[in-house]
């Protein structure tokens, strides 16, 4: 240690030096050990100071020690001005095993055993000592269902005098037992104005979605009002978010319903088997994000790119705009009999400008107004909403529904030809008709279901995990938002909507803006929207007989342009960034949705979209490394080629990232282009670039590699034995301590010992460079 400074570095930094071996015996004790030097290994040297702790492992607690510090030392007597922290705890223990060699690890051993008294390895506490370890309680049954982090959140409790119970564990699952404690009156005026203004705007939504895109009763959609939203206000995590059926989904089941149509499984007009197909698309989402819930997969939502959602949402809202122009221009029973309604989009668009001349007048002036009357105000209320943020109370949509209801009614258009809704009612004549989805006898339509199920499960939980992610959860700081408790709750309330055939419900950041925006704080505002649709379905039923079907096709015309008029924005960002693999990505889910269909589009959007995930896991990110002239620093040779040092008979690879059987098939090809060439980036044709004795010696910086599994370490073992049998020496720098998995997969595959032992095993990439010149050295003596 360095005169005058007690915290001068043991083994300081520097760069390869020319070093003798005459010389050998002079160098840092830490490049080499000896008998008559034990315990100067690299393992054993990085860590030496400090006296003799447990060795750490993946599974030691940080707070165990950090935060007690108490239990931490001083560095040298008296009182320390110097340093930022001070005193400083003691580093991590050393790869193989305390402040000694391997060879001196069993003495160590045999010394801390003499430590201990003979009864059972346990020390004694003193007399009169407070800190007594505590008497093991014997497991019982809820003691053995606790995870590892719930056994470590107990041992934090109890150190901090926090009462440790199961109610704890059931607030975190169940964030009604939080918001329910805490909810008062003062919450409630807001959460029904919400519920109120929410329910005005979109349950009209939710007929519509039923009757034009899902092809079911109405009725079904305004299941989704009252199971969804109320399930969610228990389970969910997300307080401002509220659940419904959406124009995507809806959609989705709505090309189940037509594939089971077109097989002869039912007619345009069963009811009953159109709901019986809604309530098993929906069970099965549900089902499925519920699994994925507790198989925690909650971070698939990164597997979806932005680019994909948006060209198939985009996708979405071009079908939507097609397929409702059929029954605002009045062609809906001259497309029946054309059999053009399962058709692509182009076909629809053929057949509608082919018809144009018989549209209905009367029926397209009354959807054409109804759109722009919604646009209208749609765009006033944004334009408003900054200075007065009242505007956003008014339910404009739904007086638009209930004034063209009316004036149907009073002028009897429903006569002149326009159709209306009709009457109200469930499939089977009786509203909340419990059906389970998952009964044998709908193994037939389970099967033809699941795939489209699968991508409602997707594309549901992906705008509910955007919008709860937009939204937070700051009205209790209690209510963590977690996506894998997100997954339940929609997984929960989806299937027990589906026994009762609803539409599938994710949530929507619209009406969720909308009802956080008009006073709703709570869930409570979800659970009132449920009463106010159960008291629509009660009540309100037989007053919905003259809804004009024109008007429900604005409102869904209204939700495509919605989907849509993103679309243009996200094409210029990527055309200014010259993003061209991402705007293909889109074009192709757009076209192949529109020609061919939205479930092949979708599928095609998934494949290239996995594709890219897989490409980009199973590339290795290796790297050369050249040193930056005049410092101890290194970087990417390839990223700064004219300015870095390379070393002469070295080759320094950088891995920075885990081995895994993904990502190592590769391996091998890309350290043999950087031999050869230097960069990764060269064609295989060019001739050999870099001699022979450039590669020397071989230095791996694996300071990146934090996982290492049995098809990683088998590749690492045998690059190394190549490399040995060539004659060429390995060095391994900043590699992770022994209890580390990655330490434990090094030293039980035999790579350390191939490598050549401890002593090839360093602290950085500068003292492999010396220790390289130190063995290149002795060996021309030897020669």
């Amino acid at each position: 240690m360095a005169a005058g400074n007690p915290h001068a570095p043991t083994n300081p930094s520097g760069l390869r030096q020319s070093i003798t071996a005459g010389s050998y015996g002079s160098i840092d004790s830490g490049l080499s050990s000896s008998p008559d030097q034990p315990g100067t290994g690299y393992f054993d040297r990085r860590h030496s100071a400090g006296p003799s702790r447990p060795n750490p492992t993946e599974a030691t607690s940080l707070l165990d020690s950090a935060l007690d510090f108490r239990e931490h030392e001083h560095v040298h007597d008296g009182p320390c001005d110097h340093g930022t922290f001070s005193p400083r705890p003691t580093s991590p223990r050393s790869f193989l095993g305390g402040s000694g060699s391997a060879r001196d690890g069993d003495s160590a051993a045999q010394s801390e055993s003499e430590a201990e008294p003979a009864t059972g390895g346990a020390s004694a506490p003193a007399e009169g000592q407070n800190n007594a370890p505590r008497q093991r309680r014997p497991k019982t049954w809820a003691a053995r269902m606790r995870s590892k982090k719930m056994s470590t959140s107990r041992d934090l409790a109890e150190r901090h005098g926090i009462r440790d119970n199961a109610l704890m564990y059931m607030s975190y699952y169940m964030p009604v037992l939080v918001w329910a404690r805490e909810y008062s009156w003062s919450y409630f005026k807001g959460d029904f104005v919400a519920a109120l203004t929410v329910a005005g705007m979109y349950v009209p939504m939710a007929l519509s979605l039923a009757d034009n895109l899902a092809h079911v009763p109405p009725i079904n959609g305004l299941y989704s009002f009252v199971f969804n939203p109320f399930i969610y206000a228990l389970l969910g995590s997300c307080p401002a978010m509220v659940i419904g059926p959406e124009a995507a989904g809806s959609l989705l089941v709505g090309t189940v319903i037509k594939g089971s149509v077109d097989k002869g499984e039912g007619g345009d007009n069963d009811a009953i088997l159109h709901a019986r197909i809604c309530g098993i698309v929906a069970g099965l989402a549900g089902a499925m994000v519920l699994i994925a819930g507790v198989a925690r997969l909650g971070f698939l939502d990164s597997v979806l790119s932005r680019p994909f959602l948006r060209g198939f949402i985009s996708a979405i809202g071009a079908v939507i705009a097609v397929d409702q122009l059929i029954p605002e221009l009045g062609l809906q029973k001259l497309a029946e009999e054309a059999r053009v309604g399962h058709a692509s989009s182009v076909d629809k668009l053929w057949f509608i400008l082919g018809n144009l001349d018989k549209a209905h007048t009367l029926t397209f002036t009354v959807a054409a107004t109804s759109f722009v009357v919604i646009m209208v105000c749609r765009e006033i209320k944004r334009r408003l909403q900054p200075r007065y943020p009242g505007v956003a109370y008014i339910p404009d949509r739904f007086l638009v529904v209930v004034l063209s209801a009316f004036l149907t009614y009073y002028f009897e258009w429903d006569k002149a030809g326009v159709a209306v809704l009709g009457k109200v009612e469930a499939a089977s004549g009786h509203s909340f008709t419990f059906r389970w989805p998952f009964k044998w006898s709908n193994m037939v339509y389970i099967r033809e279901a699941t795939s489209t199920a699968f991508l409602i499960a997707l594309l549901g939980f992906f705008e509910s995990s955007v919008a709860a992610k937009s939204l937070g959860g700051a009205s209790f700081a209690e209510i963590q938002l977690s996506p894998n408790r997100e997954l339940v709750a929609l997984g929960v309330a989806n299937i027990v909507g589906g026994c009762f055939m609803s539409l599938p419900g994710f949530g929507g950041y619209g009406r969720s803006k909308v009802n956080r925006s008009t006073g709703g704080r709570t869930p409570m505002s979800s659970i009132i929207l449920s009463g106010l649709t159960l008291l629509c379905i009660t009540f309100c039923l037989p007053y919905l007989y003259y809804l004009p079907k024109p008007v429900l096709s604005s409102l869904i015309s209204v939700v495509a342009w919605s989907l849509i008029e993103e679309c243009p924005h996200d094409i210029s960002f990527f055309l200014k960034i010259h993003a061209w693999n991402e705007l293909g990505l889109m074009l192709t889910i757009l076209l192949t949705t529109i020609f061919f269909s939205l479930t092949f589009g979708m599928a095609i959007g998934v494949f290239l979209s996995l594709l890219q995930v897989i490409r980009h896991a199973t590339r290795p990110r290796i790297q050369i490394l050249g040193r930056i002239p005049g410092t101890n620093r290194f970087e990417n040779a390839e990223a700064n080629p004219d300015r870095l040092e390379f070393i002469e008979g070295c080759l320094i690879v950088k891995i920075p990232e885990p081995l895994t059987f993904a990502n190592t098939g590769e391996l091998k090809t890309r350290l043999r282009r950087l031999e050869l060439y230097g960069t990764s980036m060269a064609h295989p044709a060019l001739p050999r670039l870099r001699r022979e004795d450039s590669n020397r010696n071989i230095i791996f910086d694996i300071h990146g590699v934090t996982g290492l599994d049995g098809s990683g370490a088998q590749v690492l073992e045998e690059i190394v034995r190549d490399y040995r049998q060539r004659g060429v020496r390995i060095f391994f720098s900043r590699v992770p301590s022994r209890d580390s998995k990655v330490g434990r997969t090094l030293i039980r595959s035999g790579i350390m010992d191939l490598a050549g032992g401890e002593d090839h095993f360093v602290n950085d990439v500068s003292e492999a460079l010396k220790l390289s010149e130190v063995e290149e050295g002795g060996e021309g003596v030897l020669n």
